[in-house]
């Protein structure tokens, strides 16, 4: 038996795992709980590729399951997210969404929008892995960086101290455009560079490196409300890459 060869299999479940976790704890509406498994989550799925490319294993079997690992971790959890989100937004009754809850009192339909982000990811997923364009950049967000920028926002309610922003993601019409956008971008014919690394020489990472040192810098300033502005920063920054190779 060839060990070897699954490891990154391992690293994948373990992205799977969390995922699984965090939709419990996005449905009890642990939003700290979510963001952290979430955050795990996506850390080994970008190591599962790594390792799997370091110890020349890639295959079919990891490529299925590193798809069916972000569906979970990256579709689901923040289709939840999302809703549960409408849900503050609107006051409603989490019994309510048909229209009626259990007490007779009127729901509302509305936070079920958030699942487009869950369909959303579920399409670009499937058309990712058969589409061959996409084996060193990205076309659409990938599924992970839409995840985080949704799992930041009831964090930026909860801790962040700019009312602007607070305000914002307790508008149900705001909500509505996120996820709208969200699910367009991630299906788009844009390109996007990739944060993957086949080697860390600078000069051929050079995009990335500064990206994440981008990163750091607006994390440590403006903390989680820096997470959707690292979101947006990165598709303008690829937009702006794209100009300069044509």
């Amino acid at each position: 038996m060839n060990i070897k060869k699954h490891i990154p299999n391992l690293l994948t479940l373990g992205n799977l795992l969390c995922g699984t976790i965090a939709i419990i704890f996005a449905i009890k509406g642990d939003f700290v709980g979510t963001a952290i498994l979430v955050v795990i989550g996506i850390v080994f799925d970008f190591f599962d590729g790594l390792v799997a490319r370091m110890l020349g294993v890639q295959g079919e079997l990891g490529k299925q399951l590193d798809s069916l690992a972000d569906m979970v971790t990256s579709g689901v959890v923040p289709g939840i997210v999302m809703l549960q989100l409408f849900v503050t937004a609107l006051d409603v009754d989490a019994a309510g969404y048909f229209g009626v809850d259990v007490y007779g009192a009127t729901g509302s339909n509305i936070p079920y929008i958030g699942l487009l982000l869950t369909l959303g990811a579920c399409y670009r997923l499937a058309n990712f892995n058969i589409d061959t364009r996409q084996s060193d950049s990205f076309i659409g967000i990938p599924t992970p960086a839409m995840a985080l920028f949704v799992i930041s926002l009831p964090l930026i309610a909860e801790f962040g101290k700019q009312p602007f922003f607070i305000n914002l993601i307790n508008n149900q019409y705001f909500l509505i455009a996120i996820t709208i956008i969200l699910t367009f971008l991630m299906n788009a014919e844009i390109p996007l560079f990739a944060l993957k690394f086949k080697t860390f020489v600078f000069k051929e990472n050079a995009l990335k490196y500064i990206f994440l040192v981008l990163c750091v810098f607006l994390l440590i300033v403006l903390k989680f409300v820096a997470i959707p502005l690292i979101i947006l920063l990165y598709v303008v920054i690829s937009i702006f890459n794209n100009f300069k190779k044509v």
